[in-house]
């Protein structure tokens, strides 16, 4: 297996031999890993342990993938024998990550399988790193070579059918060894024979992280979590007390009108990562983005209720601090540049799923959230960018960093209520007033 397309994979004389009864194991425990949902980090730890207890010279394996996420393109799992165990990888999405894979056997492979007007669903690539026949095409081998290793044997196995093979749903496989001569041939059947399974199973894992990811990407953490644990009946709900956050940003028909569209979706994108980082470490979960607004809760589960309305307020401020850095940057760039306002409300809310039969959606619904997006409106007109409900306000010990505003009434809503505003000194410190 010098060149790209290998020969076929030699086969046991007899199921009964001894190659045939390693085969037989490996590919029963493969299964039952898959049924069990075993983590991929995991089947691959115990599937390189089983090769070196059945005698192949494991030096050194990897498992990759790629995944729909809108930040990560991929993640990887390498094993190396001197440490009995893996080490888990990221692969952030782009054009460095593509660059990596395009020039590295797995992208030969790739190619190869996209191309093929044959029905196949995996093809094996072997490298000799050592000796007369050793061919170094790839950089990670001569890296491999290097540190010592005299063998190489790639493999790429594709799921789906037809053009569906060409989406990039797959796992790639490597094991390179450091034994002298190389790989044998009963390690190579034993490896061909036995990654298929294998390869179901490791998607069973991959299936389960893929979903989570896009559940938690589109609902929130909180959300997709919920929803992939089973919480999809439509009319599902639950009561729950949170501080509610409400952001929009000032003008912006005025200025997604004077500027292309695809400067509008950067700016937004901008905006909205800018507001998001703010509630990450805090506890603070996006529920959703509608058009120029956004809104998140702060839910009070695990912490009290005034440590919870400090966070918020505290995200707040951040968030209207990095607002203004970002707005410095983007007019030293000769971007257009936009106000944000932000409105924080506590109160009961129905969180869960509600819609169409076929079109759900994962929300909180009640007159908190009404009223928050009712209270963010006075932001301009009261002259403040963050502007806090009397209820928020009440919940917390120290509240001298908020300024009563006095009475004012909300659309939708009898009685007026009474406005408070967090004073922010955007150069970094919140006003003392």
């Amino acid at each position: 297996m010098i060149g790209d397309r290998p020969r076929q994979p030699l086969r046991p004389s007899s199921l009964d031999s001894a190659l045939g009864r390693k085969i037989i194991e490996l590919n029963v425990w493969a299964v039952r890993q898959g049924l069990l949902g075993t983590p991929a980090d995991l089947l691959l730890d115990e599937f390189c342990r089983r090769l070196l207890e059945a005698g192949v010279a494991v030096w050194r394996a990897f498992a990759g993938m790629r995944t729909l996420h809108p930040q990560w393109g991929g993640y990887g799992f390498a094993w190396r024998r001197d440490l009995a165990a893996v080490e888990p990888a990221q692969f952030a999405r782009g054009g460095e990550y593509d660059a990596i894979v395009a020039t590295s056997p797995f992208g030969r492979l790739i190619h190869l399988l996209e191309t093929s007007h044959r029905d196949e669903h995996w093809l094996d690539l072997r490298r000799r790193l050592a000796g007369p026949e050793m061919l170094l095409d790839f950089p990670v081998l001569h890296d491999l070579a290097a540190a010592g290793a005299t063998d190489y044997f790639a493999r790429v196995v594709s799921f789906g059918l037809g053009g569906d093979r060409s989406r990039g749903n797959g796992i790639g496989y490597s094991f390179a060894t450091d034994r002298p001569g190389g790989f044998r041939d009963d390690d190579l059947s034993l490896l061909q024979a036995t990654l298929p399974a294998v390869s179901l199973a490791m998607m069973t894992h991959g299936g389960h992280t893929i979903a989570s990811g896009l559940l938690a990407a589109y609902l929130g953490a909180d959300a997709g979590r919920r929803v992939h644990a089973g919480a999809v009946a439509r009319g599902s709900v639950e009561s729950i007390r949170a501080v509610l956050w409400y952001a929009d940003i000032r003008g912006f028909t005025t200025i997604a009108e004077a500027i292309p569209g695809l400067a509008v979706i950067e700016m937004l994108n901008e905006i909205f990562e800018t507001l998001t980082a703010s509630l990450r470490a805090r506890g603070g979960q996006v529920l959703k983005f509608i058009g120029d607004g956004m809104l998140a809760i702060f839910p009070f589960a695990g912490t009290t209720q005034d440590a919870t309305c400090g966070h918020a307020l505290d995200a707040a401020a951040e968030a209207m601090r990095a607002i203004h850095r970002l707005n410095d940057l983007r007019r030293a760039q000769g971007k257009p540049i936009a106000a944000v306002d932000l409105a924080l409300h506590r109160g009961e809310v129905l969180y869960g799923n509600i819609g169409a039969a076929d079109r759900l959606d994962f929300t909180v619904i009640g007159p908190a959230v009404n009223e928050v997006a009712r209270i963010e409106t006075l932001c301009e007109p009261l002259g403040h960018s963050v502007l806090v409900s009397a209820e928020l306000a009440a919940a917390v010990t120290d509240a001298s960093r908020l300024r009563p505003l006095g009475r004012h009434r909300l659309r939708g809503v009898r009685q007026e209520r009474e406005i408070y505003a967090l004073d922010i000194d955007v150069r970094g410190a919140e006003s003392q007033r």
